[in-house]
């Protein structure tokens, strides 16, 4: 199974390469198989270092909501 993740641009850095934030986590990820432009405060869908496609912002924000609640349930067991 592969896991894709929301992540908001937070900066533009050299090439096609952009800084991210991932629920308060930094990371450099490439954005050479992105179609779509995007902008700082984007989100894109991120799966092993790479932006795959832009995300609505609501859409990032149910999905970053629905992680934490299943981390959550995860940790009272």
């Amino acid at each position: 199974m592969c896991l894709a993740i929301p992540a908001q641009i937070i900066a533009f850095n050299e090439g096609k390469q952009a800084l991210v934030n991932i629920g308060g986590v930094r990371k450099e990820i490439s954005l050479a198989l992105l179609k779509e432009d995007v902008n700082i405060d984007d989100y894109v869908i991120v799966h092993v270092g790479f932006a795959l496609s832009k995300l609505d912002e609501a859409k990032a924000r149910q999905t970053l909501a629905d992680f934490a609640t299943m981390l959550q349930a995860k940790e009272e067991k």
